[in-house]
């Protein structure tokens, strides 16, 4: 008897010793512990896997806001299976999160298999493309505009490499692209660069690549993003405008109806911010622009507002809804740093 219970003691002993183990494990790792992917070297094992979806951030943030959190997720939900890497300027791969870490946002999406933080070497990205040389020679501090400008070149280089998705912080997936080489109409004949996906090596990001070095400008915002694109769409073709809800096909790329992104435009953004009789049912679009870039005043999502974006938190991103909005006794703010558009 005494035996028995002496080799059940030893059992329990060995299950808590596990357990404490595994608990330190996961307390004390970021990439390793969260999936096999986010032990490799370099984001090419993992953006060569699958057509991928992108998000980038080129400030030093390390927590992503509500806003982000929920275009991340709803990325993931809309494209179950392909990854979804996240960029982030202010890791680096032996990041650790602190013991004490209140990370609420990083943890929910490092939960969600498909998701994948990549650490972002300014400099790698450019390798092999016309803009090394310029980034080698820019001066951050005192370009205006650098972390809008430093965002364009980034996501222009990764999508011109590997190839996949890219969609700024503030877009919420409703719907997958069913093209591979696209571009998105932010208006009739203007594109913008919030989203564009196309295969590796395209000829048409090589251009725009080469177009960002030679006429380079940081001062007016959205000259090296949106304007740079729209340059070089009417280098490809005669631009006209959108006949219905018909998208325009250009050689071996397609440029999509302002529906598919932009039902709502800029002048209108404070439109999500409003309480609707019914909701939208957006059924012609793949995705939606919050415009973010407009929100100067922070206005905040809150639990039980019954405002437009709120419903598409729940709808969209409803890990993110659960975990990170709260009612208006304590809102969490949607307000984006300036690294993201």
């Amino acid at each position: 008897m005494l035996k028995e219970a002496q080799f059940s003691l030893l059992v329990i002993l060995l299950l808590a010793c596990g357990f404490l183990y595994q608990l330190t494990l996961k307390s004390s790792c970021l990439f390793s512990c969260l999936h096999p992917f986010r032990s490799q070297q370099g984001p090419e094992a993992l953006l060569s896997h699958r057509h991928s979806i992108v998000f980038i951030e080129t400030s030093e943030r390390m927590e992503p806001p509500p806003m982000v959190s929920c275009a991340v997720e709803s990325a993931a939900k809309t494209y179950p299976e392909q990854p979804v890497a996240f960029f982030m300027k202010g890791l680096n791969s032996s990041s650790h999160l602190p013991s004490n870490s209140t990370y609420s946002a990083f943890s929910l999406l490092s939960a969600i298999d498909s998701v994948f933080f990549v650490p972002l070497d300014m400099k790698r990205p450019f390798e092999d493309t016309p803009l090394f040389s310029w980034y080698i020679q820019a001066s951050s501090s005192s370009e205006k505009n650098w972390l809008h400008v430093s965002s364009d070149a980034s996501c222009l280089a990764i999508i011109w490499k590997y190839g996949g998705i890219y969609m700024d912080t503030d877009v919420i997936s409703i719907r997958p692209i069913p093209e591979e080489n696209v571009l998105a109409a932010q208006a009739s004949q203007y594109s913008s660069n919030g989203v564009f996906g196309f295969r590796p090596r395209h000829s048409f990001l090589w251009g725009c690549l080469e177009n960002f070095v030679e006429h380079y400008s940081s001062d007016t915002w959205g000259y090296q993003g949106p304007d740079l694109m729209t340059r070089m769409l009417t280098v490809w073709r005669n631009l006209r405008d959108f006949q219905e809800l018909s998208d325009l096909r250009c050689l071996n790329m397609s440029f999509l109806h302002p529906q598919r992104f932009y039902p709502i435009s800029y002048p209108e953004w404070k439109c999500y911010c409003e309480v609707w009789d019914r909701d939208p049912s957006f059924n012609d679009s793949y995705a939606l622009h919050l415009w973010n870039y407009m929100n100067q005043e922070g206005r905040a999502v809150v639990r039980g507002s019954n405002t437009l974006v709120e419903n598409l938190y729940h709808k969209h991103c409803p890990r993110t809804y659960r975990d990170l909005i709260q009612g208006p006794e304590g809102p969490v703010t949607g307000e984006l740093g300036p690294g993201n558009k």
